[in-house]
């Protein structure tokens, strides 16, 4: 099936949502609230995400929608649904730090199809549709072809409310220091997934993410010739909190050290 009506519908809600994030961040101040412990949501998360969920509602009706700040699924159907998150890295665009994501998927038959992640900051637009390959603002894009964890550049996260593991975590970090070129730690999964797709990380990891952080992320990696899995090296990574990206190598190196420092039981969301 070819994507193509569906892409463009998502750059036109991503543009839209932009334009109002923009709008936002040029105020001296907006309210900012707390979901939970630093989890924040602020008007421009809210009033974009209504504007992408209104300009998909417009071209499919029938479609089902998973967003961040209003529609909620611990789930997904067979049927096409829209998974979406208005601002990923809230927390710096709360602060003014420059890397703040829409995120937008389509998803059919619990596979992704379309995915689209908009850097507002500065103007990074990540597109992909099943089959046809990834791209940087309308040029292709590729996963990195260096294969040695020890030159490598590694991007990751910190949780923000579920410290239960972040002793083992720290352990990790600390491995990861000492193993490879360098951790960068940006604040937004799904750009550090798209830094993945277009070569300026090696590999990803990181534990506590919701299915909007990830869902149009993995598939612009999986078109630019990437692997994605769960802690596991397994498929539940979507609802899963845990996710592994990288080159066929590099993810390799990022599984192997990750099941050192977890037990079990730990692996697994």
């Amino acid at each position: 099936m070819n994507y193509s009506k569906e892409l463009e519908v998502a750059k036109q809600a991503a543009k839209q949502a932009a334009s109002i994030i923009r709008d936002y961040a040029g105020r001296t101040s907006f309210d900012v609230k707390l979901k939970g412990k630093n989890d924040l949501v602020t008007d421009a998360d809210v009033n974009s995400e209504k504007k992408i969920i209104e300009v998909i509602q417009q071209a499919f009706p029938d479609d089902y929608i998973l967003a961040e700040e209003s529609q909620k699924r611990s789930s997904i159907p067979e049927e096409r649904i829209w998974i979406i998150d208005p601002i990923d890295g809230t927390t710096n665009f709360a602060h003014a730090f420059p890397v703040y994501c829409v995120s937008i998927a389509l998803w059919e038959n619990r596979q992704p199809k379309v995915g689209l992640v908009y850097e507002v900051a500065n103007d990074e637009l990540f597109t992909a549709t099943e089959g046809e390959g990834a791209f940087l603002n309308g040029e292709g894009i590729h996963i990195s072809q260096n294969n040695d964890p020890t030159s490598s550049l590694i991007g990751t996260g910190f949780p923000y409310n579920n410290l239960n593991l972040v002793d083992n975590y720290l352990k990790l970090f600390k491995r990861m220091m000492e193993k490879t070129h360098g951790v960068r730690r940006p604040g937004s999964a799904a750009w550090d997934l798209c830094n993945v797709a277009c070569g300026r990380f090696e590999g990803f990891y990181e534990y506590g993410l919701s299915a909007w952080d990830v869902a149009a992320g993995v598939l612009i990696i999986k078109e630019a010739g990437g692997v994605i899995t769960d802690w596991k090296g397994e498929g539940e990574w979507l609802f899963g909190q845990r996710i592994i990206a990288g080159n066929k190598s590099v993810h390799a190196f990022l599984l192997n050290e990750i099941q050192q420092c977890f037990e079990q039981d730990e692996l697994k969301g």
